[in-house]
């Protein structure tokens, strides 16, 4: 378990949460609470003595999808706090709709969480705790508030149509109306809801709901649902149930279970938090939690440009085949951001950045891209890749040198390396024919262009100094051979030495030792920097340039990256070996992003 925050600590960017934090250490508002499992559940998975820990948050999932970028800063957040201040953050699965919850979903968040660089495990006192745990493995626990409820006439089952309850709950401005079931006994609901447990009623036919308020202006107090009748294998519980608390129910139960001190939420779920402490309050005055109880606080989502982060639409565009997968690197999911070239310490960076708020606001795209240049500009290895590639030939390489000579070339791999250590180097050769970018040719050159065109000079990059002196074309007109000399030293007659001065320098891969290379040119999957706001179809504003595939030539070094090895391309941008793609001999690289943010352009 980390050690807990000292003078000597670095402390984090102040934000309210950890005002509210500071603030319950100082009053001790948890102190006093002792962890010793939940009273009279002897079978309780958190039974036991586990680490006394004086924050304890938690991240809750629910496991019916792969988790996106928003998920990501709740990561950052929630786990990042625990760190902070010493203490532990909880990793569990809300698992409380079996319909659309699956395995998958699972392995996939947990993999998730740890790539991103957190873990769940805590050590005290030498001993290891493992603080995974799932709401689903509370459905005892759930089950017996729930007739505890009932018993003290808080709840009642009610059997009106889904429609006829909507009717009844009224509005903003009206207060809603009583079910005519709400005044049964606590016997006759007891008996009932056993009867829906027991399998005796049809899915949707009736539910379990709080007796609160029918009159409350909040309307989420206006006598929730919170059992419901679903016939569906559970991913963990398998056919055990076929009755499910709902979220709302379910949700405070583990915090205070769990002993969370800080249940942190995004701003959707203000509006439950009265019920929120109605329940916890309830259950501790019915003997079943300890007090003090969890708090609920809220923080403002991650609204991120040209992104869209609801899960239904996510899956939407894996469905239908609009992407290839939800760890197609368009994705904004993590095991998209991750296939795409994104590294942790971008994405924790960005989090850390963009800061915690209660006011909803939107973060460009751009945003995260910074994030990551600056992570990597240190840290990746520099390599010459030539993406819409025409040859240049050396047309007085053999007179120069002997037939066939290649000349060895090195460059350094890391321009900045770390102080005290040496930048590795990479090495290729030049020979008579290489690869260049077309764009470094014009017959015609415009105003300032500086780069090659009949009669002008440029450096190739870790070689020599090189005339231009045409070009070929096929009979379409379009270049096929762009064609030039090695310049001799004006001093020595040697090729390319320093005294001879141009105006640019140029990348190139040799002919004789350049390996060709699928190269996927990523951009930003939508055209519309808020693509589904306001309720427009999002898919209208789809990017069709969002991919694009090419073959290139890269340098030796690049050849033989790892899978999930970055690079910088130089003049290119940042790049990374496909993860699942790429092999040795079949190089696949994805661009990342480019050196400098040009969507505006």
């Amino acid at each position: 378990m980390n050690a807990p925050l000292d003078d000597s600590t670095p402390h984090k960017p102040s934000n309210f949460l950890r005002g509210i934090i500071d603030r319950d250490l100082e009053q001790g508002t948890y102190a006093s609470r002792r962890w010793a499992g939940t009273p009279g559940d002897a079978q309780h998975q958190l039974s036991g003595q586990p680490d006394p820990a004086k924050v304890r948050t938690r991240f809750p999932p629910e496991p019916n999808g792969y988790l996106h970028v928003g998920h990501a800063k709740s990561i950052c957040l929630n786990f990042g706090l625990a760190r902070d201040y010493g203490g532990v953050c909880h990793m569990r699965f809300d698992d409380t709709n079996p319909e659309k919850e699956e395995q998958e979903y699972v392995d996939s968040i947990l993999d998730s969480v740890k790539w991103l660089g957190f873990g769940w495990q805590s050590n005290f006192n030498g001993q290891q705790q493992d603080h995974l745990y799932y709401a689903s493995n509370y459905f005892d626990f759930m089950y017996r508030a729930a007739e505890a409820l009932i018993g003290a006439g808080l709840a009642y089952v009610d059997e009106q149509t889904p429609e006829e309850m909507r009717a009844n709950r009224g509005d903003f401005t009206t207060p809603g109306k009583d079910s005519p079931f709400r005044s049964r006994t606590p016997e006759q609901n007891l008996a009932r809801f056993r009867e829906m447990r027991d399998g005796q009623h049809a899915d949707g036919s009736m539910v379990l709901r709080a007796k609160i308020d029918m009159a409350a202006p909040n309307i989420n107090l206006r006598d929730p649902a919170i059992y419901r009748i679903r016939r569906a294998t559970h991913h963990n519980t398998g056919d055990k149930w076929c009755i499910y608390p709902m979220y709302t129910f379910a949700h405070p139960i583990e915090d205070a279970l769990e002993q969370i001190t800080h249940s942190i939420c995004t701003l959707e779920f203000e509006d439950q938090r009265p019920f929120y402490d109605w329940l916890l309050d309830r259950l501790a005055e019915l003997g079943l939690l300890q007090q003090p109880t969890p708090k609920q606080y809220e923080f403002a989502r991650l609204n991120l440009t040209y992104v869209i982060t609801s899960k239904r639409k996510l899956k939407q565009l894996v469905d239908e085949g609009t992407v290839e997968g939800w760890d197609d690197p368009r994705m904004p999911t993590i095991v998209g951001l991750r296939r795409r070239g994104y590294t942790p310490e971008a994405i924790q960076l960005f989090c850390e950045r963009i800061g915690v708020t209660k006011a909803d606001s939107w973060i460009d795209y751009s945003t995260l891209d910074i994030a990551l240049r600056d992570d990597l500009e240190n840290k990746a290895h520099r390599g010459m890749a030539v993406l819409d590639p025409v040859k240049l030939v050396l047309n007085n390489w053999d007179e120069v040198f002997s037939n066939g000579h290649l000349e060895p070339c090195a460059l350094p791999a890391l321009p900045h390396p770390p102080e005290g250590t040496e930048s590795p180097v990479r090495h290729f050769t030049l020979g008579k024919e290489v690869w260049i970018e077309r764009e470094d040719f014009e017959e015609v050159p415009p105003k300032g262009y500086k780069r090659l065109f009949p009669g002008n000079k440029v450096r190739l990059k870790g070689g020599y100094v090189i005339e231009c002196t045409g070009c070929a074309k096929d009979a379409d007109g379009r270049v096929i051979e762009v064609h030039a000399t090695v310049v001799p030293d004006t001093k020595s007659g040697t090729p390319g030495a320093d005294s001879v001065k141009v105006k640019a320098a140029i990348t190139w891969v040799g002919v004789a030792d350049g390996v060709a290379a699928e190269v996927r040119l990523y951009d930003r999957l939508f055209t519309d920097a808020q693509p589904d706001a306001g309720g427009k179809d999002f898919l209208a504003s789809l990017n069709p340039d969002s991919k694009k595939v090419v073959t290139a030539f890269v340098e030796p070094s690049l050849a033989q990256a790892a899978p999930d090895q970055k690079f910088q391309f130089e003049r290119h941008g940042y790049f990374v070996a496909d993860r699942k793609d790429h092999v040795a001999g079949k190089p696949v690289f994805n661009r990342v992003t480019g050196l400098k943010d040009s969507w505006g352009k």
